[in-house]
């Protein structure tokens, strides 16, 4: 590894894969309790989940939280490849590296009690995922748009 960003990008990308997998290694119940607890800690700031949306409220904590880990887990995809590749093969590995692990993540979900896998979720996560690259690609045009105003 050339240096020391290099080794903090693989670094911090693998922990947040292992993460990803405890997490998806819980049984259901813990899970659910997890995602309960958001709901409290929500409704303790003033936002309470029950009152808007009822009993979709661990549904939509649960699913959010997929989108979100799977924008992160993106985020790190991507400062891992702009270190090897160009931009638009950085794109299309990214997206590609999420749904694959999305995917591989249902499948494990199969093998964990009280769990199911859900091809709903490989949707959400891949969206996730897309959503960090397209801010990525947003925020790197505007940057781009500066550098040229200041030449």
């Amino acid at each position: 590894m050339k240096n020391r960003r290099e080794i903090i990008y693989w670094v911090l990308l693998i922990i947040w894969i292992i993460g990803i997998f405890i997490m998806s290694n819980q049984p259901a119940n813990i899970s659910d309790s997890q995602s309960g607890g958001i709901i409290d800690i929500l409704s303790k700031i003033g936002i309470d989940m029950n009152n808007i949306f009822g009993q979709l409220a661990n549904f939509i904590v649960r699913k959010c939280a997929h989108f979100f880990e799977y924008m992160i887990l993106a985020l790190l995809v991507l400062n891992v490849l702009k270190l090897y590749f160009d931009m638009k093969q950085v794109i299309i590995i990214t997206i590609v590296f999420v749904f694959l692990y999305a995917c591989t993540d249902e499948i494990h979900q199969l093998f964990v009690p009280g769990r199911s896998g859900a091809i709903r979720d490989v949707i959400i996560d891949t969206c996730g995922g897309a959503t960090t690259v397209l801010i990525n690609l947003f925020v790197t045009h505007k940057k781009h748009q500066i550098v040229k105003k200041e030449i």
